[in-house]
C-alpha cells in the first residue's frame, strides 16, 4: 500500500503546505494531491508543488469539471506531465449542484453522462489518434449550435503527451463508483471506511464487467485511493474531536437537505439516525451541535486517530479492504506517523 499526502483545500497556508510536501517527499510517499472547492484552484497549487519537487508525483483531487472545458483539463494536464517530467495525474470529479449552480453557474444536469462524455474527450484528446470530434447531450466538437459561426474545425492536439496518463475520478454512490472502474484508472472517494469494502467492492465489480472484465480491464492495475484524515496525539477523544466540524460539514451542509451526496453515503453506513440529526443541526446554523452529535464510531471508521500505536493497529484495515495508495490528510506529524506505521518502524524517514 503506497502512501500519498493529500493536501485538501489551499489558501494562505500555501507554503506552509510545501514545507510537508517536501517532508513526505523525503520520507518516501508516491504522491501528493491538490484540491479546490471555491477558493483557490487545484491546477496552480500542482505545478507550484510539481516545480519544488523532483520525485514525487502530483495530482488534482480534483480538477472540477464545471470549471474548465474538456480540452482545457486535457491541455492542463499534458502541460503539467510534460512540465514535470511525467508525474501528473489527472484527478476530475462533477463536484455538486451547490458548487456546479452557485459557483460556476453552470447546471448540474445528469452527472454519470456528463463525466462518460467528459473523460471521453480527454482520453481521445490525450491519444491524438485523429482531429477531435465528438458529439453528446452535454459536449458537441466542433461546435455547432445556437450562436456558432460555422467556422470551427476539428483539430488535434500540437502537443504530444502521454497516451495513457492517469485519470483518476472522485466518487461515493454506487453508480459513479462503478463509472470509475468502469472508465478510469483510479478511484477517490471521501468519507471512506475500509469497512465497507464489500459494498464499494461490489459497485466496482460492477464497474469492472462493463468495461469488458479482466481479459479487458485488470482489477489489480485500478488505483483505490481514499482521502485518509490522521490526527496524532496521546488523547483520542480529543483527536476524533478535531475531525469533527469537518464531518459535520460534509454530511450536514454540503449540498441542500434533499441532495447531500455524503449524507446519503453516512446513511448507507447505517447511521441514518445521526446523518438525519447532524444535517437538521447544521442547516439550521446550530454548527456547534451538530459537531457534538457526530458518532465516534463513524469518525474512527473514516480516518485514523489517536497515538502512533493505535493508528498502526488501524492502518491494516486500509491494507485488508484492498486500498493500494492511501491518501493522508493532516499534519507533518501524522504525514512522518503513517509512514512509521505503514512501515512498521519507530524511525521518522528512510
Amino acid at each position: 500500500m503506497r502512501l500519498a499526502f493529500s493536501q485538501g483545500y489551499s489558501g494562505a497556508t500555501l507554503s506552509g503546505d510545501v514545507e510537508k510536501v517536501l517532508e513526505a517527499e523525503r520520507l518516501g510517499y508516491d504522491s501528493v494531491w491538490t484540491a479546490e472547492s471555491y477558493g483557490s484552484d487545484a491546477v496552480t497549487t500542482a505545478a507550484w508543488i510539481a516545480a519544488r519537487t523532483t520525485r514525487l508525483h502530483v495530482g488534482t483531487a480534483i480538477m472540477q469539471m464545471a470549471a474548465r472545458t474538456p480540452a482545457a483539463a486535457a491541455m492542463t494536464a499534458m502541460t503539467l506531465d510534460a512540465l514535470s517530467g511525467g508525474r501528473f495525474r489527472l484527478g476530475l470529479g462533477v463536484s455538486g449542484p451547490q458548487v456546479v449552480e452557485g459557483w460556476h453557474g453552470q447546471p448540474f444536469g445528469r452527472p454519470l453522462a456528463k463525466t462518460r462524455e467528459y473523460v471521453a474527450i480527454v482520453r481521445a484528446i490525450l491519444r491524438r489518434e485523429k482531429p477531435l470530434e465528438f458529439r453528446g447531450a452535454y459536449y458537441q466538437v466542433p461546435y455547432a449550435g445556437p450562436g456558432a459561426t460555422g467556422l470551427g474545425k476539428p483539430l488535434r492536439s500540437i502537443l504530444h503527451g502521454r497516451a495513457d496518463l492517469p485519470i483518476y475520478l472522485a466518487a461515493i454512490g454506487p453508480k459513479n463508483v462503478a463509472l470509475a472502474a468502469e472508465f478510469a484508472d483510479g478511484w477517490i472517494p471521501t468519507l471512506f471506511s475500509p469497512h465497507r469494502m464489500p459494498m464499494f467492492r461490489a459497485w466496482l465489480d460492477e464497474g469492472f464487467k462493463a468495461a469488458g472484465g479482466p481479459a479487458v480491464k485488470s482489477p489489480a492495475r485500478f488505483d483505490i485511493m481514499p482521502a485518509c484524515p490522521v490526527v496524532v496525539g496521546d488523547d483520542v477523544n480529543a483527536c476524533r474531536a478535531a475531525h469533527k466540524p469537518a464531518i459535520a460539514l460534509y454530511v450536514g451542509g454540503m449540498g441542500a437537505r434533499s441532495r447531500n451526496f455524503y449524507n446519503e453515503l453516512v446513511r448507507r453506513y447505517g447511521y441514518e439516525e445521526a446523518a438525519a440529526t447532524i444535517q437538521d443541526l447544521y442547516l439550521a446554523g446550530k454548527k456547534r451541535e451538530a459537531e457534538a452529535v457526530v458518532p465516534d464510531v463513524l469518525v474512527d471508521e473514516v480516518g485514523l486517530f489517536g497515538p502512533r500505536e493505535r493508528i498502526r493497529e488501524r492502518l491494516a484495515a486500509y491494507r485488508e479492504a484492498g486500498v493500494t495508495t492511501l491518501g493522508v490528510r493532516g499534519n507533518a506529524n501524522a504525514i512522518r506517523a503513517t509512514w512509521s506505521a505503514r512501515s512498521g518502524s519507530t524511525t521518522t524517514g528512510t
